[in-house]
Formats: structure tokens, C-alpha cells, sequence
């Protein structure tokens, strides 16, 4: 018997690449819970990488496409011990830690985003395509649209 959890995985469908992405439910169930309800309602199809900071981490699920929009409601911060490092995903947020809601960002490098650790909810982190995150990451001023997020059929 294996010892790995059976997360729950997505599959980022973008215009260069794909990504699987694990979500953690065990240490931040909300917003696990919410990313899947965003995902099965068709809320990312479409929707872009609109920030990217090279070295640091690319973000998307903006509506808007420019960083202010959101699904309408917010979820409360699970800060949690998991490390942010390369290919980690986690919830954007205001100034506020409990304004989530469908921003999320991805990291590309852990000397570049270990400042987030107990600051942000981690909730999932690549597992399939981490590549991808490179090439989104080298168009920092050409917005890679996210085609379609799904969850992975098991």
C-alpha cells in the first residue's frame, strides 16, 4: 500500500503546453474546494497568465485579465507549512489574508518565492509539465491563455 495521498489533479490545458497540477485537500481544503468549483463551472477556460515576473512566479484566473477581478466571493487563508518552491501553486490575495478567490499564482524558482512561505495558502503544486511554466514565464508581455482546466479523469 502506498503511502503517497491520492490528491485530486487538474490538467491546465494553455497555449503552449500543458500542465497536471495536484491539489493539496489535506492541508487547504477551502480552497481546494474552491478551485474545483471554479474549474467544473468552465471559470478558467479562456483566462490568462496576466501577471509574470520572471524568477518569481506567473499568474492567472483573473476574469478581467488584469489582475482585479475575481469569482465574486472569497475564501479564508489556510496558511500552511508547505514550502513554496518551484512549481508550487498558491492562492493571490490583497493585503487582506482572507481575500482569495480565483487568483492564483505558480512559482518558478524557491529562492524567489520562499518569502511566501507561512504568508500565502499553498494548495497544490505541478506534477506533470513543469516545463510549461518556463515557457508562460518567457512571455512576460504576451498573456498565455489557459484553453481549457479540467480535472484528470483517474
Amino acid at each position: 500500500m502506498s503511502d503517497t495521498p491520492n490528491y485530486p489533479k487538474v490538467v491546465i490545458e494553455t497555449e503552449v503546453g500543458t500542465l497536471t497540477v495536484e491539489l493539496w485537500d489535506d492541508v487547504a481544503p477551502g480552497h481546494v474546494e474552491n478551485f474545483l468549483k471554479l474549474t467544473d463551472s468552465g471559470f478558467y477556460d479562456g483566462v490568462s497568465f496576466h501577471r509574470v515576473i520572471p524568477g518569481f512566479m506567473i499568474q492567472g484566473g483573473c476574469p478581467k485579465g488584469d489582475g482585479t477581478g475575481g469569482p465574486g466571493w472569497t475564501v479564508d487563508a489556510e496558511v500552511n507549512d508547505r514550502p513554496h518552491e518551484r512549481g508550487v501553486l498558491s492562492m493571490a490575495r490583497t493585503a487582506d489574508p482572507n481575500s482569495a478567490g480565483s487568483q492564483f499564482f505558480i512559482c518558478l524558482d524557491r529562492n524567489g518565492c520562499r518569502h511566501l512561505d507561512g504568508e500565502y495558502t499553498a494548495f497544490g503544486k505541478v506534477v506533470d509539465g513543469v516545463d510549461t511554466i518556463d515557457v508562460i514565464a518567457g512571455r512576460p508581455s504576451d498573456p498565455v491563455k489557459m484553453v481549457s482546466v479540467k480535472r484528470k479523469a483517474e
